[in-house]
């Protein structure tokens, strides 16, 4: 398991902490230069190191930044992997106030890049290079390129739509704006810094950039590319030349259909969003969206936080199945 940032009073740690003391194999990466959590992933390593665990201090020359778990567990006579992925950290802190997405499979073809994976962060090899995942700072960017390209070609049948942190990296703005240039409808869901301009004629006219400021602090990042044979990714890296070339990243793609298509959703529903969302204007500035009289209010986190609830409660009364079905219909609903 990678911990970037663990907090305080951690149930995680301390799971992994009873799991080795148990006779559990444990293997954990904890990164020292994790940004407001140096001192307490410090003091969790040694009492993960204390309990037996295999404690890795970071990589030199990059932060690993990836937020991901493998489990590996007898079933039988055979072994079973499981894989979780993840754009938060596993930090019990923030996952009360920031808005995350993390996928869960037992897909082997995850599992054996996660495996690949581990084994570079403890050294077992030098091999970097992964199948299915993409890693940074390797991987991760050139499939952004290639994808922004791909799009391209598409013309005015393409589409992209993106949710990140940060957009700052020049060579990911650039192809952007020649997207945008080609007729590529662009719509971009940027928290914070956001180096792109929007709205420039000739260069940027396809792209719109809004900003969702509400109770929640939006952490995700999800990407959407209409023509990628995948067309939905999941990522711990913002746009920005630190995650995506000096840091250890990973950005997977999601491949069923339930999920691609409930993330669709959730994008759909941000760019919909006229309570929270402020537009990027090409003078630097943000507006308020505006809404119509008379035009449904859409406030996407409290939707989100509204379905959230009532799924929540019907995980503790009904079947999975009954909640599968509750929640596509909220989503759809939305």
């Amino acid at each position: 398991m990678t911990l970037y940032r663990s907090g305080t009073n951690s149930p995680i740690v301390n799971a992994l902490i009873q799991a080795a003391e148990s006779g559990k194999q444990v293997t954990t990466m904890v990164e020292l230069k994790a940004r407001f959590d140096e001192e307490n992933n410090l003091i969790w390593a040694k009492a993960l190191e204390s309990a037996g665990a295999h404690v890795i201090y970071g990589i030199p020359g990059f932060k690993v930044h990836a937020k991901a778990a493998l489990v590996t567990r007898k079933v039988g006579d055979t072994l079973r992997q499981y894989a979780h992925l993840g754009t938060g950290n596993y930090n019990p802190g923030t996952a009360k106030i920031y808005t995350d997405v993390s996928y869960m499979t037992s897909n082997e073809e995850i599992t054996n890049d996660m495996t690949r994976f581990f084994h570079f962060l403890t050294g077992f090899s030098k091999k970097g290079k992964l199948s299915k995942l993409y890693m940074s700072p390797t991987q991760t960017k050139p499939k952004i390129l290639s994808m922004i390209q791909d799009e391209t070609k598409m013309g005015g049948e393409g589409r992209i739509i993106v949710k990140v942190n940060s957009l700052v990296d020049e060579d990911v703005i650039r192809a952007l704006y020649r997207a945008s240039q080609a007729g590529v409808k662009i719509d971009l869901i940027v928290r914070g810094i956001c180096s792109l301009v929007p709205g420039l004629k000739g260069v940027s006219e396809n792209i719109r950039v809004i900003s969702i400021i509400g109770k929640y602090l939006e952490h995700a990042r999800i990407f959407y590319f209409k023509h990628n044979t995948t067309q939905m990714f999941i990522s711990s890296a913002d746009w920005m030349p630190r995650n995506l070339v000096r840091r250890i990243e990973l950005m997977t793609g999601i491949d069923d259909e339930e999920s691609k298509e409930k993330l669709l959703q959730l994008l759909q529903l941000q760019i919909s969003d006229n309570v929270l969302a402020h537009e990027l204007q090409s003078d630097g500035n943000y507006h308020r969206v505006s809404r119509e009289d008379g035009t449904t209010v859409i406030n996407s986190q409290q939707l989100l936080e509204q379905h959230t609830n009532k799924i929540y409660k019907a995980v503790k009364k009904e079947t999975p199945t009954y909640v599968q079905q509750l929640a596509t219909r909220l989503f759809k609903e939305s």
